[in-house]
This record gives structure tokens, sequence and C-alpha cells, in this order.
């Protein structure tokens, strides 16, 4: 019900994400952007679609637009951390978790963390820049796992930006073949 709920939520965000234009488009971005960090199960590459225009370069409105959203998720991924940090504290949440129907823990700890603790803040930061793949798990996942904001704020930002640019030079790739 919940899943539902937010996915016609984030449905309808992500279409006031495609139509976000000026300064309060930006906004939109980072709070778009924020909230996929840690509740929205839904793309996070829907922001390059916003037609932004604060610059008569496109390519500095696209710049503008992943510097935007990589901040955007930065925060929303500290702000999951934080969350993550008290659900360390409290032992029975991550008995739930390790007893839910999708055993998060073990799924992550098998997928995501392996990759991190194996090249540290920087294998996150790979794991994030996968394009289309929801990293809200990935996110959660760590933050249970770890304990500094600075290094975790800092990887899911150049995960993020990673993520964007490689969304673009596929997608700027396949338009000039075809």
């Amino acid at each position: 019900m919940i899943g539902t709920l937010l996915s016609l939520f984030g449905g309808g965000l992500e279409a006031v994400v495609e139509s976000a234009t000026g300064w309060g488009g930006m906004a939109v971005v980072f709070a778009y952007s924020f909230l996929i960090a840690f509740v929205l199960p839904g793309p996070s590459e829907v922001v390059l679609l916003a037609p932004i225009d604060i610059s008569p370069s496109p390519a500095a409105n696209l710049l503008g637009i992943m510097l935007v959203s990589a901040t955007g998720k930065a925060v929303g991924s500290l702000f999951a951390f934080h969350i993550g940090q008290e659900a360390k504290r409290a032992g029975p949440v991550v008995r739930w978790l390790r007893r839910s129907r999708f055993d998060v823990v073990a799924w992550s700890e098998t997928r995501s963390v392996q990759l991190a603790r194996r090249y540290g803040y920087g294998g996150l930061a790979v794991a994030l820049s996968v394009p289309f793949f929801p990293d809200t798990i990935s996110i959660y996942a760590f933050a249970i796992l770890e304990t500094d904001y600075a290094k975790f704020a800092v990887a899911t930002f150049l995960g993020s930006l990673g993520r964007l640019a490689i969304t673009v030079g596929l997608f700027g790739g396949l338009t000039a073949v075809v």
C-alpha cells in the first residue's frame, strides 16, 4: 500500500520535474533529488528532462541541473544516513529488517555494501553511479553500516553526479548514432 502511494506520488512529482523551468525549477530539481535519496522509489535521472532555462547555454543549464541534483541527493542521503544511525542503535529495527519479507540487510550486505566494504566510500560512489538502478536501498544499507557523515555525503554527491554524467553520455551517444 505504501509502495503504491509512493509510486503515485513519485509519478506526479516526476511530471512536475519534467515541466520545471527557471530558478524555481532548480528548487524542484533539488527537492525531487532530496526525496529520491531517502523515500521515493523513482528514477533520479528524470531531472535531466527538466527544461531549465537560467542560462543562454544549454550545456550550462544541464551542468546546473546535475550539480543541484547531486547536492539534493547528498543532502537527502545525509538525512537517510541519520535515520540509519538511529536505526542501528535501535536493535529491534535491524532485527525486523532481517525477518522482513525482503531481507534488506542481507541483500545489501551481499550487493552494494560488499562493494563499499571492499572499495570504501569510493565503492559506494561507484554503486550509486549506475543509471536507472534504485539507490535508496543502497543508501540506507550503507548508512546502517557506516559512521562518517562527511565521507558519506561526498560519496553520494559524486555517485549522483556520476550517474547523471553517464546517463547524459549514454543518451548523447544514442542520439548521435540515430
